[in-house]
């Protein structure tokens, strides 16, 4: 049976040191290179946003980050710049086995649209191409981690189980935000009552 492991935005400007730094955020690299290792497929989510962007709290003056903007039916958590493409945060962490990797999915590449799933914008209408992808391989068990673990992993997760995918979530192999405080465990039950199964690196199978 078919495997993949989604990588979510294992960035530099989620890892300490960048724009949006998730607390440890770098500390996951060595297991998720050992666990790549062990899938049949191997992808890769980004953040990949132009400067104009609708999440980057400096293009709505007077407003700061982590404030909510509300555009029409969704509302839009308002974060620091981060992940421009040609900028040393949006590269992939150094340590990062980019020879593992056999597709890599931008996010969030429209101005007007922000996008923490790797399956959909967050108007979840829009597709990045991933389930198309794995569908066409015929892959149906999915292995995900990565960055954050309550923000785009979350949205990641939750979307694959509703499109049918059979969801791991690699407990050692992921890190969050926990904003609010407390978002992280709360999403961690979300996940698990939606049906994702919680497992550690050594045992993703």
């Amino acid at each position: 049976m078919k495997k993949a492991l989604i990588i979510v935005d294992l960035q530099r400007d989620f890892c300490p040191g960048g724009a949006l730094a998730v607390k440890d955020g770098d500390s996951i690299v060595p297991a998720v290179n050992s666990l790549a290792k062990s899938f049949d497929k191997v992808v890769a989510t980004r953040d990949w946003h132009p400067k104009n962007h609708i999440s980057f709290a400096s293009n709505h003056p007077g407003k700061k980050v982590q404030e909510i903007l509300k555009t029409g039916d969704i509302e839009q958590v308002l974060w620091p710049d981060h992940c421009v493409p040609g900028t040393p945060g949006a590269e992939f962490h150094p340590d990062l086995d980019q020879r593992t990797l056999d597709l890599i999915i931008s996010k969030g590449t429209s101005p007007k649209l922000d996008s923490y799933s790797g399956f959909f914008e967050n108007d979840h209408l829009t597709p990045t191409g991933l389930d198309g992808y794995l569908k066409n391989l015929g892959i149906n068990d999915l292995a995900v981690c990565g960055l954050a673990t309550d923000y785009c992993v979350f949205y990641t997760v939750m979307d694959a189980i509703k499109l049918g995918y059979k969801v791991d979530l690699v407990s050692d192999c992921v890190r969050g935000v926990d904003f609010p405080p407390g978002n992280v465990q709360e999403r961690l039950e979300e996940m698990q009552k939606a049906g994702a199964r919680i497992v550690a690196s050594e045992d993703p199978a």
